[in-house]
């Protein structure tokens, strides 16, 4: 059994700052990339960050120079430092791992639950 557990969002004003953060646990082997996800209301799940377990970093276009995407691999966590944030930002974020469970060879995606985040004008 695998578990992705977010926290962190919230409602902020234009111009604010939220941190997400997402802990992975459970049966893991190892954990290839990590990311986060956004659904607005009537839009498709979007990437918003991910990162390897290299580090190796990817932004959306609309969030590069405001949000940073981290990860602290001994604990299976993955951080996102949302700053200047404006209502185009509203949105559920989900967090989403890249792993291997124990015993499986193959990877496999996994979710977590969402976390809303809305962001006043």
């Amino acid at each position: 059994q695998v578990q992705l557990v977010e926290s962190g969002g919230g409602l902020v004003q234009t111009g604010g700052s939220l941190r997400l953060s997402c802990a992975a646990s459970g049966n893991i082997f190892s954990i290839n990339a990590m990311g986060w996800y956004r659904q607005a209301p009537g839009k498709q799940r979007e990437l918003v960050a991910s990162i390897t377990s290299g580090g190796s970093t990817n932004y959306a276009d609309s969030v590069k120079g405001r949000f940073t995407i981290s990860r602290v691999n001994g604990k299976k966590t993955v951080y996102l430092q949302m700053n200047s944030l404006n209502p185009g930002d509203t949105a559920v974020y989900y967090c989403n791992a890249d792993l291997k469970r124990i015993g499986v060879w193959v990877p496999e995606d996994y979710w977590g639950q969402g976390t809303q985040v809305t962001v006043s004008s």
